[in-house]
Order: C-alpha cells, then sequence, then structure tokens
C-alpha cells in the first residue's frame, strides 16, 4: 500500500497523449463544455419540481448549494494543478491517504455515475411524454429511458473525438430552453404560483437541508474536468479554469431558471409536473407548441449530459485499474475511451432503471438521485480532506500566506458542505449508500490481495 508521506512527493507524470485520429485533447472550450455540459444536464429540468413540496424555501437551499458548489470548484481546480492525472478524487485521495481510500473514492465515484446515468434517462422519459404519451404503458417507458442510456454510449465507443463534438453541441443546445425560461419567464412571474415557504410539518432548517440534497444532484460534474485530467491540453491550467468558468455559467442559469419555473407555474400543479420546464413554457405563450419545443432541447440537453457522465463512469475505475485496484479489464482503452468501463457503467445502469420502473415507479427519479447524492459526497469529503492534509503536512506548493490561508479556507467550507449534505440526504440514502459501499470493501480485499501476490518474490 502506498503511503501518505512519500506519494505526494514525487511529480506526476500525465497519461500519454492520444495517438489515435479518433481521439482528441480537449482544451479550455471543450473541457469548460464538459463541466457545464455535465453539470447542466437532466437534473435541472425535474429538479424545480421535486423540491417545489419543500417551499420556495429550496431556493435559499439553493443559494447555499451554489456556493458549497464553487468552493468545491476551486478546491479540484488546486488539486488538478498539483496532480493534474485522469481519476480526479481517485488519484487525489490515494496520494494522500494511500491505497484504500483512493479506491474508496474511485468505487463511490463510479457508483455515483452510473447511478446518475439512471436518474437522467428517467427524467428524459419524462420529456419525452411530453411529446410522445408512453407513461401508460410501462414497456414503452422502461424501452425509452434504455435508448437514452444506449444512444451516448454508443457515442462513447466511437472515441473522445466524437464526445467532444456531441458535447458541444449539445451543451449549445441546452441553453436555449434554458435561457428562455431563466429569462424570459421573470416578465411572467406571478407571485401568487409560488405556494408556502416551507412546509407546514418540520423546520426551515430541515427543509433547506432536505431540498439541498435533491438538488446537489444538479451540481454533480464540478469535477468533470479533473477526472478527465488526463485528456485536457495543459491541465495543471485550463482543468481549474474550466472548473470554475463551468460553475458559474451553471450557477447563473440555475438559480434564474428555478426561480422562474417557480413563478410561473402554479405550486400545486408543480408538485406533480414531470416535465417543469414545458409547463412553465406553455404558461408564458399560452399553448402548447412551446412546451414541445422545450421538451425537444430537453431530451437533447440530458443525451449531452449521459454523453459526458458516461465518459467520466469510465475514467474514474480505469484509473484505478492502473493501479491494480480494479479489474484489469478496465484498463483496455481504444479510441481513447476506456471501453469496458463504459459498457460496464451502461449495463449496470440499465439494470438499475429497469428494476426500479419494475418495482413501482412513484418518486424513482428522487430516490435515485438522493443515493447519489451520499455516493457523491464520500469522493467529494476525501478530495477535500487530501487538499487540507497536502496544506497543513506541508507539501503544499510555495505560495504567499495569504494563498495558503484562502485554500486553507476554501477546503474546510468545500468539507464541512459535503458533510452537511450527507445530513440532508435522510436516513433511507444513507443506507443503501453504505450497502454500496461495504459491497467496495470486500471488492478492495479481493483486489488487494490479487495485487500482494502479485508483487510477492517467488519461491
Amino acid at each position: 500500500m502506498s503511503t501518505a508521506t512519500t506519494t505526494p512527493q514525487r511529480e506526476p507524470a500525465t497519461d500519454t497523449p492520444p495517438v489515435d485520429r479518433h481521439s482528441r485533447r480537449f482544451g479550455l472550450p471543450i473541457a469548460t463544455a464538459l463541466v457545464m455540459g455535465n453539470i447542466i444536464g437532466g437534473g435541472i429540468f425535474l429538479l424545480p419540481a421535486s423540491v417545489a413540496p419543500y417551499g420556495t424555501v429550496s431556493l435559499v437551499a439553493f443559494g447555499v448549494l451554489t456556493l458549497g458548489a464553487i468552493a468545491l470548484a476551486l478546491v479540484f481546480g488546486r488539486l488538478a494543478h498539483r496532480l493534474p492525472q485522469t481519476g480526479g478524487p481517485y488519484v487525489y485521495a490515494r496520494a494522500a491517504f494511500g491505497d484504500f481510500a483512493g479506491f474508496l473514492a474511485a468505487w463511490s465515484y463510479w457508483i455515483t455515475a452510473w447511478v446518475s446515468n439512471a436518474a437522467l434517462a428517467v427524467a428524459a422519459v419524462g420529456y419525452l411524454d411530453v411529446i410522445v404519451p408512453i407513461h401508460a404503458s410501462k414497456p414503452a417507458t422502461i424501452a425509452a429511458a434504455l435508448a437514452f442510456q444506449w444512444l451516448p454510449a454508443l457515442a462513447n465507443l466511437a472515441g473522445t473525438r466524437y464526445v467532444g463534438a456531441v458535447q458541444i453541441v449539445a451543451t449549445v443546445l441546452k441553453f436555449v430552453p434554458l435561457i428562455l425560461v431563466a429569462v424570459g419567464g421573470l416578465f411572467f412571474f406571478d407571485g401568487a404560483n409560488l405556494g408556502p415557504f416551507h412546509p407546514a410539518q418540520g423546520s426551515t432548517l430541515g427543509a433547506v437541508s432536505a431540498s439541498a440534497a435533491i438538488l446537489l444532484f444538479s451540481y454533480l460534474g464540478v469535477e468533470s474536468a479533473a477526472v478527465s485530467a488526463g485528456e485536457v491540453r495543459d491541465p495543471r491550467r485550463n482543468v481549474g479554469r474550466a472548473t470554475v468558468l463551468g460553475t458559474l455559467g451553471a450557477a447563473a442559469v440555475y438559480l434564474l431558471g428555478t426561480l422562474s419555473v417557480f413563478g410561473t407555474v402554479p405550486h400545486d400543479r408543480l408538485v406533480t409536473s414531470t416535465a417543469p420546464f414545458s409547463d412553465a413554457t406553455n404558461a408564458m405563450v399560452g399553448g402548447s407548441w412551446g412546451g414541445t419545443a422545450v421538451a425537444c432541447m430537453a431530451m437533447v440537453s440530458i443525451l449531452g449530459a449521459l454523453n459526458g457522465w458516461t465518459l467520466l463512469s469510465a475514467q474514474a475505475p480505469y484509473a484505478a485499474a492502473r493501479d491494480g485496484l480494479f479489474p484489469k479489464a478496465f484498463t483496455v482503452k481504444r479510441r481513447g475511451v476506456p471501453t469496458v468501463g463504459v459498457l460496464v457503467t451502461v449495463v449496470l445502469a440499465s439494470l438499475l432503471t429497469v428494476y426500479n420502473y419494475t418495482a413501482g415507479t412513484q418518486g424513482v427519479f428522487e430516490i435515485l438521485v438522493l443515493v447519489t447524492t451520499f455516493t457523491a459526497t464520500v469522493p467529494y469529503l476525501l478530495s477535500t480532506a487530501a487538499q487540507i492534509y497536502f496544506l497543513l503536512s506541508g507539501q503544499s506548493e510555495k505560495v504567499s500566506r495569504a494563498r495558503l490561508a484562502r485554500d486553507a479556507f476554501l477546503a474546510l467550507a468545500a468539507f464541512g458542505f459535503s458533510l452537511w449534505l450527507v445530513a440532508g440526504s435522510g436516513y433511507a440514502a444513507v443506507y443503501q449508500g453504505v450497502l454500496f459501499l461495504f459491497v467496495g470493501v470486500l471488492v478492495y480485499a479481493f483486489m488487494a490481495a490479487r495485487k500482494q501476490r502479485a508483487a510477492a518474490p517467488a519461491g
């Protein structure tokens, strides 16, 4: 097992540049689009309805969440400058605390990625239902959700060159409905639609925490550029910039968009909506054609998010597999993409989607979102703790005291923010998430033993 005192001291080597004509390293624009594309995915298109039961206090939660997400983005930028390698949280946790911590970060992040893909597919089906009513047929609903997962997987298998192209197009198209509602909705804003400030039962603080736990799903992806640092040109410079720029852009669109939906769709209708942005557009234009157009663009946006998340879901196990902590098959890479990771991820997400729809469609999206909230906070906590370790152990770069104090403050703020999200995700989500983690511990025991036998001298 690598030790915390020696691993961080060696100069990290970046991944070997791709030579396949189907692969291409990302520059700052595509890296920023990857961050924004993964943050602004399908989550925002359904989350206003998911948090509506908590009242307009969820807007306060969105504001707090935005500050926490920016703190996380800045921490990931600093960590990527120090360790510009593919793997993100896995690389940082392993460098600071050794193999087991690195494995937990990779395992949790991997779970987050494929469960998120299942949740995004559910959100996409809600908007497809606006165009082609399929909610009455469970087989049709399941088939549509699976199609939304497998199309991006096929794009990934074609190579990173095509992943970047799809991401740029999807990121541009997704801004049309979001800006339409975020800006145009303010002109149709009606305070009577807002509903209660917070639910009658429970405290305001509890409502803020609970809604923030759901809303975290909308900010998953702040680490996108860091996870794919090996595919980014000049990662020490571009990863941090792309992370901050992508997060700030997403935050502005999120806050305005959610406020506009709350103000244009009556609260009692918003609570049960499966396509809140389409409902908001219909309220603005006084017909159904606007909602249909928004639904089409929302599906393109979600496909873009699935495209980026499918790539990320393969990167963390790829990095861990290179170090012998995941099965070696995950190191298979063609056209710049870890193909085995992509295939395993889409199969698991598909099975989870089928299971949840078969068990009952009530609250499928919310259930999946809360599970990802817990699993996402594990690599976030480990990454911020790694940054605190680097700063306190004297292994940080030689910078001014003011810069050192700022980095320490941001790391502590991001750690506290992540811990608060764990508390707000609820007992059921923590319970299921812990079960996922314990399965990972068994996998680690197997892989660590295998690695030890391979390293042992013969005889």
